[in-house]
């Protein structure tokens, strides 16, 4: 496998749907790697003119209807929170554009079917911004996991554990916007889990709640027909190293802090002796590989990848509806039509 540098020619013209905190990672990460970022749009002008200047984008659209219209862009990167990205997508995909969508990729695995299906009726790449997935340090593990040399993978654990506002206002802790600690923070080592072991067979879930009725901490194990197992935790507001392992009969893959962002890892062998220390430098935040793996589908004529195909984004959701089912956390779009 040959690790993408994370550049683009700028061939292909990116539009920013929303202008928050993340779009702004986003952005400066495509600026700064070559990527052409041609317009952005808000719910305000102002808002969409203000972002605009900030990174030296040529249009500003006062709708996301104006920005999806646009024919100077190509692909969309859905940048609103999670409640809005099913809605957003659509309206991306339905105006001809392929989307990268911020994840979590849906509030559910229902609407996620439903992008997956109207993206692939469309011919359009419709991808999820799992950005880890697409860092080195994940695509060098992938290769050590391929070659075998861990042995039977018989476990994995992974942390996802943060300081966050406490604010019942919040969107983080208001159920109506889908907070809680698993569809921001969880679905890091959910995804970990996918890409390292596939689905499970069972999950057992365990949560405890804040006063505004979304979680504030959740842990599961996913179990699988051969023994193995994954455990994932999360919480919204206490702060941990966040740490990642990979644990196989033949030895294991340490991922240090923070395991999801760009890191180092140290790969053991089931003695403890070090076999291999992994470190790439990455500039800015590291989402320019995710970037770069949509032009690289959109080039190619494809609408799935390897690393994180539109399929496993809906298993993903799965997974994540069933540990929400088992620590009663429901929300508005769950019982929305079929």
């Amino acid at each position: 496998m040959t690790l993408s540098n994370g550049t683009s020619d700028g061939a292909i013209r990116w539009g920013i749907l929303g202008t928050g905190f993340i779009a702004g990672l986003q952005t400066q990460d495509l600026v700064d790697n070559g990527f052409t970022v041609q317009a952005a749009g808000s719910r305000t002008l102002e808002s969409s003119e203000r972002f605009s200047e900030t990174f030296g984008i040529p249009t500003a659209h006062g709708s996301y209807e104006e920005l999806v219209a646009d024919p100077e862009v190509d692909v969309v990167y859905v940048a609103t929170p999670h409640t809005f990205h099913y809605a957003h997508a659509r309206l991306a995909l339905n105006a001809g554009k392929h989307v990268l969508v911020e994840k979590p990729f849906t509030v559910n695995a229902r609407e996620a079917q439903e992008l997956v299906a109207l993206a692939g009726a469309q011919g359009l790449v419709v991808l999820e911004a799992m950005w880890s997935r697409f860092l080195p340090h994940m695509a060098r593990l992938r290769e050590i996991i391929a070659e075998g040399s861990l042995g039977q993978i018989r476990k994995v654990t992974a942390s996802h554990n943060q300081n966050l506002p406490k604010d019942p206002a919040h969107r983080l802790n208001d159920p109506s916007l889908g907070g809680g600690a698993l569809l921001d923070l969880g679905v890091y080592p959910v995804s970990l889990v996918f890409d390292v072991l596939g689905g499970p067979d069972t999950i057992r879930a365990s949560a405890a709640m804040t006063a505004t009725g979304v979680d504030r901490q959740t842990a599961a194990i996913f179990e699988y027909p051969d023994g193995q197992q994954a455990l994932v935790d999360c919480a919204l507001d206490t702060a941990s190293n966040n740490r990642a392992a990979i644990i196989g009969t033949e030895g294991w893959i340490d991922i240090e802090p923070t395991w999801y962002n760009p890191t180092s890892f140290t790969r053991y062998d089931n003695q403890g002796n070090v076999l291999e220390r992994f470190h790439q430098p990455v500039t800015g935040r590291g989402m320019q590989y995710q970037a770069a793996e949509m032009e690289r589908l959109i080039r190619a004529g494809l609408t799935a990848g390897t690393v994180l195909p539109p399929a496993e984004s809906v298993a993903v959701m799965a997974a994540m509806d069933e540990i929400r089912r088992q620590i009663g956390l429901k929300y508005d779009a769950d019982s929305a039509p079929e």
